[in-house]
């Protein structure tokens, strides 16, 4: 078997007679914001003719940076057989047909099944609406030589589940950040580092922890970070270390799976050949690419990188404001139309946000009223959350009817926010939802979820304290993704928190986990 990264979450397996071409990112995602690190924009024609020519086409799940539909038009041959995952709707088979994709199997969660006569796949799936409406996935691939595990940024809580098809080589594995959180918050500077440095850890410790169970013959740092060109967001690569970001780069998980005495995993740049059979794991670096020079001088690489795509990232801002003059559209009725339907089927998703959320424009207030399900101008009325967006990033997301606002702006990072409370999971919800199918599925997760806490039979024992084994948050198994320390227990698939003392989540409210001290 031998996987070539592809940059980020991209590879393309070529085991038995089979060329799996998965998650392919090269366009520049999330409003021109997301790079990808290292770039791989200079791959050499051999290798680009084998991703554009493979026998079949998996996409884990529908983020911009893993389902890169301007390169897939552009790019990869329609003869392709696309393994579509087990999702609960069929938007990634909706658009990869409407790209002219004809060809599908549609596996079954887990199950394995032959791409050819030496060659198995498997893709497992996490559906929870927190993970993308569409879903999330990772993929198993198996030959008569090797087994390769790409989980990307999915994070599954069962563990044994990617284990079960027998002993991994390579564990393809997300490990940086994803998200906007902190960075974009109102907070002050050493509050937003310590948020940032906490995240980070958290990352490593649910990363590690997948390293740990799995138990790869080799563990290759993938699926991130992205890096960031524009100026106004240059100061989000983590380049010193110092800097507020949750961007570390494989270098620094690669340091920390080291300290473990793992000393055979692997850094893979774009192009990174990795060779995989029972006696042995070997790895060739692309050539004229100089390792050092992109990690050890990160500042410079990325530069050079920026002024390189500086036309390229003039021209993308140029569409955002001509679509903002040329389309003059009335915010308030159109947000009004567009989710006041949407408001009105999902009640207790509604009860789940509990407050009104204020989104600001250079000349528009706009409140989306949750406890009287109504979009309104914004006079003084009460608010619990605030986003803060350019004008005509607002009109180009309204425009375009994004469904998923997470996945079309959120993760730009080109917008501030403020919140009264702690985190709240339905309000992001409610914006990555914003179709009736979408909101049908968010609706129902939510009422189930509001019934949280309804088994707690099952208990555990974590250090001196008797708790429920189920998190209250994502229901992860709190004997594997439980860590404590001091009075504080985190669940590691997340990094939810919570105070021992009485059982009170540190990250959101209505979240409590049963716990009690051990009697001894």
């Amino acid at each position: 078997m031998r996987a070539t990264s592809l940059g980020h979450a991209g590879i393309l397996i070529e085991a038995g007679s089979s060329r799996v071409l998965c998650d392919p990112w090269f366009v520049p995602a999330f409003f021109g914001s997301w790079f990808v690190f290292p770039r791989n924009d200079q791959l050499d024609a051999e290798l680009l003719a084998k991703i554009e020519s493979p026998t079949h086409l998996y996409i884990s799940h529908i983020h911009g940076d893993h389902l890169d539909e301007a390169f897939l038009a552009s790019h990869v041959s329609r003869d392709a057989t696309v393994l579509l995952p087990e999702f609960p709707s069929h938007e990634l088979e909706r658009r990869l047909s409407g790209l002219g994709f004809t060809k599908f199997i549609k596996t079954e969660n887990g199950k394995e099944i032959a791409i050819d006569s030496e060659t198995k796949i498997a893709i497992h799936v996490e559906t929870s609406i927190t993970d993308g409406p569409g879903g999330d996935s990772a993929i198993v691939v198996s030959d008569k030589t090797a087994r390769l595990v790409n989980q990307n940024d999915c994070r599954t809580g069962d563990l044994d589940a990617l284990r079960s098809h027998g002993p991994i080589d390579l564990h393809w594995l997300q490990y940086s950040g994803a998200i906007w959180y902190p960075m974009v918050y109102e907070q002050d500077a050493t509050t937003k580092q310590h948020l940032a440095r906490a995240k980070v850890e958290s990352q490593f410790a649910r990363a590690l922890k997948y390293v740990e169970r799995l138990n790869a013959r080799a563990v290759v740092p993938s699926a991130g970070p992205p890096c960031f060109l524009d100026e106004d967001l240059f100061h989000l690569n983590m380049i010193t270390g110092n800097e507020t970001s949750i961007f570390p780069d494989q270098t620094k998980f690669l340091d920390r799976l080291r300290k473990l005495g793992r000393d055979q995993d692997i850094l893979a740049i774009p192009g990174t050949e990795i060779e995989v059979s029972p006696e042995e794991i070997s790895v060739s670096l692309p050539k004229n690419v100089k390792v050092s020079e992109i990690f050890t001088h990160k500042e410079k690489y990325l530069r050079k990188y920026q002024a390189d795509w500086s036309e390229w990232l003039q021209a993308e801002k140029d569409k955002w404001f001509a679509t903002a003059s040329s389309k003059k559209i009335d915010l308030v009725s159109e947000l009004q139309a567009w989710f006041e339907p949407l408001l009105a089927i999902c009640p207790a998703l509604r009860s789940g946000v509990g407050a009104n959320c204020l989104i600001r424009t250079r000349d528009t207030e706009i409140l989306i009223n949750f406890q009287e399900a109504k979009v309104e101008n914004f006079i003084d009325q009460t608010f619990g959350f605030r986003f803060d967006i350019p004008r005509e990033l607002l009109e180009t997301i309204v425009h375009q009817k994004a469904v998923d606002w997470s996945n079309s702006f959120f993760l730009s990072c080109r917008f501030t926010a403020w919140r009264s409370g702690e985190f709240n999971e339905y309000l992001y919800n409610f914006f990555k939802s914003l179709s009736v199918e979408r909101m049908t599925r968010t609706e129902h997760e939510a009422a189930e979820r509001l019934n949280f806490n309804r088994d707690l039979s099952e208990e555990i024992e974590i250090g001196d304290y008797v708790m429920q084994r189920k998190c209250p948050h994502r229901q992860a198994d709190l004997s594997v993704f439980g860590e404590i320390d001091g009075t504080i227990l985190t669940c590691s698939l997340h990094g939810w928190r919570f105070d021992l003392t009485d059982g009170h989540c540190l990250n959101a409210e209505n979240r409590p986990l049963k716990v009690r001290k051990k009697v001894i």
